[in-house]
């Protein structure tokens, strides 16, 4: 029997630097950036601080590759050149710290934000309540050349790698909805029809950024259309494929059951067969011993969200057994010392019931 490995571990990915640890900086929303998506200080301070507090992956915010798909004001952009040069600083302040870096690119789709990103939303199929119109097979084919253009720019920015999204219901996983997207031109109606966009993308990132240039992938395991079962066949096809590095599972609760039976939700996805590609979970990972009991179910690494926002250092904490976050609420304060900028706090404060005192 394979050995766990320590939290504190390397982690060798098929391209790519190696990461000092299996600690993630989970993508987090933070509306931290400028109006115009390109990055502020307090975004870079943010991220940075994260870097020094010893994630092996520092990751940005689900960060925007086409104008349209901008899901709220204060998002990162990676849509146009314009964003390469807080882009590219953002890129050197994380090497400097020894953390590899990528940026998660994100399509918001019928998510997107039209008084924000100017509208109509587009998604795979017309839904007026949402201000939502159906793209064309045209402009699907162009949603996939976005994603490949702005790995492109990461890739230029000089970042070590990028996360494509395809979870929590924004346009990839729209397009894998089973009950609204019965699309006819390639693009819906089976699962391997409602999958291809996302491979699609995945593939085109592969090919068109350099050897050693890391690609990963976040999917989500059910909800916003999408089956367990499916959700399943599609990491499953994803890690057979060859095209990333690590598949980035957000389950939302890490410790979640599937049946009354007890069945556990991370279970279904870490005996998934992976070759050399690497897995990860995410969701309510707080303490030192909930990362091992992931890693001994099989993760390869883990994703901190709200630990990592309450502690900058969360991993170098972790090398106490014992260690847990602090009880929320936190103060403004205690998030100010973290290095979490003032419109971060107020997203915090308006969205995320008890976290901020």
């Amino acid at each position: 029997m394979t050995s766990t490995p320590d939290l504190h571990d390397g982690l060798d990915l098929v391209h790519g630097p190696s990461w000092a640890n299996r600690f993630a900086l989970a993508p987090l929303t933070n509306t931290q950036s400028n109006a115009d998506g390109t990055l502020s200080d307090d975004e870079y301070r943010w991220l940075v601080a994260r870097a020094e507090g010893g994630f092996g992956l520092t990751m940005t915010c689900a960060t925007y590759v086409a104008p349209a798909g901008q899901a709220w004001a204060g998002q990162l952009g990676i849509s146009d050149d314009r964003h390469l040069p807080g882009l590219t600083r953002l890129a050197d302040g994380i090497r400097a710290t020894g953390s590899v870096s990528s940026v998660q690119l994100h399509h918001a789709g019928r998510r997107a934000n039209p008084e924000v990103h100017g509208g109509p939303n587009v998604a795979p199929w017309d839904d007026a309540g949402k201000n939502t119109r159906a793209l064309t097979t045209a402009e699907v084919e162009q949603v996939v050349e976005d994603f490949v253009v702005a790995a492109g720019r990461a890739e230029r920015a000089g970042f070590d790698g990028v996360e494509v999204h395809g979870a929590h219901g924004y346009l990839l996983t729209q397009f894998l909805d089973g009950r609204h997207n019965d699309r006819t031109d390639g693009y819906g109606g089976s699962l391997e029809d409602r999958s291809r966009v996302l491979l699609d993308v995945l593939r085109g990132v592969r090919e068109g950024t350099r050897e050693d240039f890391q690609v990963g992938v976040r999917l989500t395991p059910q909800g916003n259309g999408v089956v367990l079962e499916e959700g399943v066949t599609v990491a499953q096809w994803v890690l057979d494929s060859g095209l990333v590095d690590y598949v980035d599972m957000s389950l939302w609760d890490a410790f979640a059951t599937v049946d009354d039976g007890g069945s556990l939700l991370i279970d279904r996805f870490t005996r998934l067969p992976r070759g050399a590609t690497r897995l990860g979970v995410a969701g309510k990972i707080r303490t030192s011993e909930q990362a091992r009991w992931c890693m001994e179910h099989g993760a390869d690494f883990v994703d901190l969200g709200r630990a990592a926002i309450v502690h900058h250092d969360f991993p170098r904490r972790a090398v106490d057994a014992d260690f847990a976050m602090a009880q929320l609420p936190v103060t403004r304060e205690h998030l100010r010392t973290e290095r979490v900028g003032e419109d971060f706090i107020d997203y915090l404060d308006a969205g995320w019931p008890d976290f901020v005192a």
